[in-house]
């Protein structure tokens, strides 16, 4: 069983910058490879980035190439999302996800809220 335990969202302005983390409860935080969606009112959750097991290898969803990064610390068993350029359609409450099949385990959520 992982517990995953995000933090960092909040209230910014448009162009503004905002990093995420994901604290992991797991000693085996490593083996996951972790990732970050979100999910806007009305809308379903989609995918924003991910990351393997290792940290060499990230994937991003168009939309999020060039703006978010995400990166992790296996020594602190955290996952982290940096996010530049921040847009009103970026509003959502973003998640963390374990993923090392079958097994997959989510976050309570943060809100981020970007102001136009």
């Amino acid at each position: 069983q992982v517990q995953l335990v995000e933090s960092g969202g909040r209230l910014v302005q448009a162009g503004d910058s905002l990093r995420l983390s994901c604290a992991a409860s797991s000693p085996t935080f490593i083996v996951y490879a972790m990732g970050w969606f979100r999910q806007a009112p009305g809308k379903e959750r989609e995918f924003v980035a991910a990351i393997s097991y290792s940290g060499s290898n990230t994937i991003y969803a168009d939309s999020m190439k060039g703006r978010f990064t995400i990166s992790r610390d296996n020594a602190k068993n955290t996952v982290y999302l940096q996010m530049n350029s921040l847009k009103p359609e970026d509003t959502a409450v973003y998640y963390c996800n374990a993923n090392q099949p079958p097994d997959t385990y989510w976050g309570q959520g943060t809100q981020v809220t970007v102001s136009s």
